[in-house]
This record gives structure tokens, sequence and C-alpha cells, in this order.
């Protein structure tokens, strides 16, 4: 039975029992707590020592070097050295297994690999792979283990290493096997193995990684996304759970509310990993689009050796895309993107601070940030017309059901910053992060917006990569907005 309730009730919950989580990381960090002095200023050295690593890699520590010097907002250049390496830090596990690569990637206080995350994680060192061979090599050793998980389930959201572990939701009402750790189905955790093929390919030319069994993965995605067409039946998949948090079950039989089958493909979940209230999710099925033409040019460019399956991507491209411009609703806003419908009329007009969200469509590169439909779009998500867009004294920016009302996740503040060509937005962004990482020097995943100190998630690895990405970025384009 799904027992409703108040929404700040459940966020307080789920935030203290996060925080309890990460508390014995904080402390691992934290343990060795030294300073150090950085122009007139002294930072605590929070960053994991040398020989506790998981992974070295000589790019990101010249890098890191690199900013250092050319930063002049010191604080900047410590919350980046601490930021950047954190996923090589603290997360990975790099073996070879039957001669292949393999990198095993948790999320951070969980013990769980997501296929979301663990792309998202990696992403940002996909420039530096070509200076850093072995580098190279734990990114193509995650496309490796992200296969492995899609061939184990392709409804699946998170995994264990331990293939035989047993989960924690053992008993919800969903096909879980041994070595799944949640069993969500959301439409990005297929779309970023699949952004990740494409850049390791596009960074690297390499398409050794590209065996038979990748592209056997890459062949059960689209039979995946298809069978969520739901066409002509509902399909394979179903999902229940006894719980007191909305946002973890399915309703309507684990098949969530009806809708009309126009072709859109059906989320049960979000990339938070909160329950959809209307199935058609279109950050979801834009990110889907965008994934089915970067497979394509792979195929067509990459590998040009089967051109049956090359033609199935090409008609499922355009009828997506056909359905997808035909998704807008107007508003006072103008005609902007909704973040759900069902297809039947009714409209779920707000953004979610995780990826994919409204805001970050250009930078998954589903829309150039010029687009008159997206910076509408995006005027709307930044406004309070968004319910879960919020402001005060520590800043303002999207937050989502997730957490609950009135916390903002610095994931939303640097995706605001890497969508904008804007140098004040920008730098504003900059100021926000630098001001309300706690002095911890790690981003987190939420804090009140009123008391920075109030968050959730001390070790948080993909905020804290994106994090370095923004920075990098910003030195790139708009070095003066470090100094």
């Amino acid at each position: 039975m799904l027992l409703l309730i108040p929404l700040y009730i459940q966020s307080m919950k789920r935030r203290e029992f996060i925080q309890q989580s990460s508390m014995a990381m904080a402390a691992t960090m934290l343990c060795h707590t030294a300073f150090t002095g950085v122009g007139n200023k002294a930072f605590p050295v929070v960053r994991v020592a040398k020989g506790l690593r998981k992974f070295n890699s000589p790019a990101v520590e010249n890098l890191i070097s690199l900013m250092h010097k050319s930063i002049g907002n010191k604080e900047i250049a410590w919350l980046f050295e601490n930021c950047f390496p954190n996923t090589l830090d603290t997360t990975v596990d790099f073996e070879i297994i039957n001669g292949k690569p393999d990198t095993f990637v948790i999320t951070g206080d969980i013990d769980a690999m997501w296929l979301r995350d663990s792309s998202a994680q990696v992403w940002p060192y996909l420039p530096l792979m070509k200076e850093d061979k072995a580098l190279q090599q734990l990114i193509k050793g995650v496309i490796n283990r992200q296969v492995k998980c899609i061939l184990k389930d392709p409804y699946a959201n998170a995994f264990y290493k331990d293939e035989n572990k047993i989960s924690e939701w053992k008993n919800d009402k969903t096909l879980m096997k041994p070595g799944i750790h949640e069993r969500k189905w959301e439409i990005d955790s297929l779309c970023y193995p699949i952004r990740l093929a494409h850049g390791y390919w596009v960074h690297t030319g390499d398409t050794t990684a590209f065996d038979d069994d990748w592209r056997t993965a890459m062949k059960l995605i689209i039979k995946t996304f298809k069978e969520q067409q739901r066409l002509h039946n509902n399909g394979p998949y179903q999902f229940e759970r006894t719980t007191s948090w909305a946002t973890d079950g399915v309703p309507m039989g684990g098949f969530g509310y009806p809708t009309k089958k126009t072709g859109l493909i059906h989320s049960m979940f979000r990339a938070s990993d909160d329950a959809t209230v209307f199935a058609f999710n279109i950050p979801e099925n834009m990110f889907a689009l965008t994934s089915i033409s970067n497979l394509m040019e792979i195929y067509n460019r990459g590998l040009n050796d089967d051109a049956s399956f090359l033609q199935e991507l090409k008609l499922f491209q355009h009828q997506l895309s056909t359905l997808l411009a035909k998704s807008t609703v107007h508003t006072d806003f103008g005609t902007i993107w909704p973040y759900e419908t069902n297809g039947l009329g009714s409209i779920n007009l707000m953004d979610d601070a995780n990826v994919p969200s409204l805001l970050s469509l250009p930078y998954l590169g589903c829309v150039p940030a010029t687009n008159e439909v997206y910076k509408r779009t995006r005027k709307f998500v930044l406004s309070n017309n968004n319910p879960f867009f919020f402001k005060g004294t520590m800043g303002e920016g999207i937050g989502g059901p997730h957490i609950g009302l009135n916390y903002i996740w610095p994931m939303s503040i640097i995706m605001r910053g890497l969508t904008s060509a804007d140098a004040a937005e920008i730098k504003n962004c900059l100021q926000t992060l630098q001001h309300t990482h706690a002095g911890t020097g790690f981003m987190h995943e939420s804090f009140y917006k009123d008391d920075a100190a109030k968050y959730t998630r001390k070790w948080f690895a993909w905020a804290n990569t994106l994090f370095g990405e923004f920075v990098w970025k910003v030195q790139k384009e708009f070095p003066y907005l470090l100094q």
C-alpha cells in the first residue's frame, strides 16, 4: 500500500539518512586535515591523500596545476583541485577482466553503480584521454562495465559489482535479479551509455570498445525504447514498492497513469529516481532522440557495417523527432517545452535539478542554447513559475521532489552556468557555488536556500566533477571571471 505523507516530512527523513550515510566518508577525508596557504588565505587540505586515491591521472594533475596558476580566485582554484578529480580519487575500481578493461564506478556514498551517474562522472575527463592512455583505458572500462549491466537488465538503473549480491530492494514488485541494486526504469539510464560511447569515440577514434557485446547491448537499448512506446501493450516492465514515499512507487499496478499511445517513450522514473507524474517526460525523450542520433553517427561513420540496424535507427529518429516537435505548449512565457505530458492534454510545468532536465538540453546536445523555444523554456524554469525554483539568502536555483522544498541543488547552478553565454550570469553562478560549499571544499547534492550548512550528501562525485567541468569551461571561455 502506498501511503502518502507530507513532502516536508519525507524530505527531512531522506536528508537525515543521506547525511548520516555520508559521515563515514567525511571522517575519512578530514582525518588527515592540514592547511595550505593559498594567496592570503589558508584552505584546509580535504582532498584524499595521494596514497589513498583510487586512480591517478597525470593529465588530470597537470590540469590542476595549470588551473592553480591561471585562476586568480584561489578559493575557486582550491575547489577545482578538490572537486574535479573526485571521481577518480574516490569512486572508480579498475581492473582487467577476460582481457578487457573493466571499471566499476560508484556514485559516492552509495555503494552501487548507476548507468547515468557513472557516465556523467567520467564525462569531463574525455578531452584528457589523448595525453593519458591509462585514463583512456579506464573510461573504456566504464563502457565495458555498462554493457554488462545493460545485458543483465536494460530496465535497471543501478547495479552492484558483486553480481550475486542481493539488494535491499529485493522485495520490490518487479523482476529483481541478483547484482541489481535498483530497478527503476528511466529512459536516461540507457541514453547516458550511448553518450559516453559516442564521446569516447569522438575524442579517440577508437572503435575497439564496440565489440559484439556492445552491439548487442545497443540493439537491446533500441528494443527497450520501442517496448516502452507501448504501442501494442504495456510492455514487460512494471514496478511497485511498499513505501511511504509517493515518489518511490508507480501507481496503477506498476504501469503508471494512463497515456495516449503517441509513440513517445514512457518513463516511469525521472533522472532523480523519482516517479514521473505523467509518463512522457520530455527531457528524457529529447535525450533519447539525441542518443539515437549519436548511435547513428557511430554506425554510419565509425562502424559502417550494419545497414539494417542503421535504417532502423533512422526511422526511429524521424518518428521521435516528429512527435517531439509537436510536444510544445503555449504559456505566459510563450511556446515552451513542458516537463511531462500524457498525450491526453495533461501537462506538468516544472523542471527538476537532475539531468536530463529542460535546463540541461543544450549541455546534452539536444538543442542549441540559441533555440527560441529553449530560451523561453529556460526563462520559465528559472522563474518562480517553476514550483521547484527556490530563492533564499544563499542564492537561487532549482531543486526537486527528491529532497523537498527550499533545497537548491548545486548541480542546477552548475548547469545554469554551463548552458549560459552571459558573463554576468556565469559570474553569479560561480559566486553562489563558492559561497555555498559550507567550508567543505566540495559540492553537495543540495543545500537549504537560507543556510548552506544544511546540506545533503557530503560525497556526491557527479556534482563534484561537473563543477570542475564548469570551471574548466569558464577558464577557457571567460578567464577574467576567475580572477
